[in-house]
């Protein structure tokens, strides 16, 4: 029998190069250990699909993870993904070193646990295109603000004012522009000069920025055009500050709503949920080293955040909240924001859960009357739908008889109506 046939999980530690492949049987005794070489893919899919049909395979969640999947499945293989940092500290409690073998031998004995701790979802590969067009756009977003940023801080380095409430609208722009010309002989002394070095930093910046937005423009038609419309994320949408791309990329980066315990979890995994680091004595001072996180996804803590500043200015119940934690705008405004992307990731969860758009009027608290009463008036309506039902069910005569076409159950609707 040959050696591949015992084989029943299936462990693989990716990196750049090559692959460790630690392969048990049935009873969890180790049958083989293997290096897969990623330059010859010809040979590693050979050697892929010596395993058995369907057999799992675990491997961890870092950069690669992606395309490897794609290979075991196209090798009739079963991959599993697995939290690189749970697998990390279950390594060290254990008392174990860290180096290939050890690693690929940890994820082939995970599939062997009784619980799915360790396991994490693996985005199917129109999720990951989706995420993948999203996150380009988002950092030539980040690129475009950083440079918005680099000539506000070239204006101010010279001393240059100006009363345009959006320097880079058509009328700032065209401002811009003017700076970086040559000034003329008869230009007044109280007019901005700029020096040479200063009209080509500026101009440099200004080609930069037209470029990077024409690359945001370009991006934002290509994946309107592949995107497939989903009724979550209009759901998203209703959410004040939400637009159509952060409803698309919010959703291409949470996956499945009902993987989340609950809202907690969600707002950790987008890293907006406050922690701090402090044990020992109770004191009434502010928290010791609070921070939002660090494991997790980054792309949804930059679209939270990017559509907290469009909630505070549209909707009255996040305005409260920043104005509560800012003294209305006066002190903490960055954590203010974070707030507000705390309690929209919360509201859009419930609301995802929920199956309804979001409202700036709550709903009415379960077991209030206000509740019982929309009860009832569902219920009314329900019934009358059931009536109106069994009414067109005791029309309905046999063909070329004139009798009912099933007495029995119109005898029996009747009945139900006359009490």
């Amino acid at each position: 029998m040959r050696t591949e046939l015992k084989v029943a999980q299936v462990g693989l530690d990716n990196h750049k190069n090559f692959s460790r492949l630690t392969a048990r049987d049935s009873s969890g005794r180790i049958v083989m250990r293997q290096r897969l070489e990623h330059k010859d893919r010809q040979l590693m899919r050979k050697n892929l699909q010596m395993l058995p049909a369907g057999t799992p395979v675990v491997l961890e969640g870092t950069f690669g993870w992606g395309w490897m999947s794609d290979e075991l499945k196209a090798c009739q293989l079963d991959p599993h993904l697995a939290s690189s940092s749970k697998v990390a500290a279950w390594r060290k409690a254990r008392g174990m070193a860290k180096n290939n073998k050890i690693d690929a031998d940890l994820l082939s004995e995970l599939w062997s646990q009784q619980q799915r701790w360790w396991e994490v979802w693996l985005a199917p590969p129109e999720v990951r295109d989706q995420r993948e067009w999203l996150r380009y756009r988002m950092s030539l977003v980040k690129m475009q603000s950083g440079l918005k940023n680099r000539i506000h801080a070239t204006l101010h380095r010279h001393g240059v004012l100006h009363e345009f409430s959006d320097l880079f609208g058509k009328k700032g722009l065209a401002f811009l522009k003017a700076l970086c010309q040559e000034p003329a002989s008869e230009v007044k002394n109280d007019a901005p000069q700029f020096s040479a070095s200063g009209r080509g930093t500026l101009s440099g910046y200004l080609k930069l920025l037209a470029q990077v937005r024409r690359q945001v423009a370009d991006v934002t038609r290509m994946f309107r055009k592949v995107v497939i419309r989903n009724e979550e994320a209009e759901r998203w949408r209703t959410l004040p500050g939400i637009s159509w791309v952060l409803a698309y990329t919010i959703l291409a980066e949470t996956g499945p709503s009902d993987r989340f315990t609950n809202y907690r979890a969600y707002s950790a995994y987008c890293l907006l949920a406050p922690r701090d680091d402090e044990s020992g004595d109770e004191s009434q001072e502010a928290a010791v080293g609070r921070h939002v996180g660090r494991m997790g996804r980054l792309t949804l803590k930059w679209a939270f955040l990017e559509a907290s500043h469009g909630a505070v200015r549209r909707s009255p119940h996040f305005r409260a909240i920043f104005d509560r934690r800012t003294n209305g705008g006066k002190r903490d405004r960055g954590r203010g924001m974070i707030a507000v992307a705390h309690e929209l990731c919360r509201v859009g969860l419930s609301c995802c859960r929920q199956e309804r758009d979001y409202s700036e009027e709550r709903p009415p608290r379960p077991g209030s009357q206000e509740h019982r009463r929309e009860e009832n008036q569902r219920h009314q309506q329900w019934r009358k739908i059931c009536r109106n039902k069994e009414a067109e069910t005791m029309n309905v005569s046999r063909p070329g008889t004139g009798g009912l076409d099933r007495p029995m159950v119109a005898a029996a609707a009747c009945e139900r109506l006359r009490t």
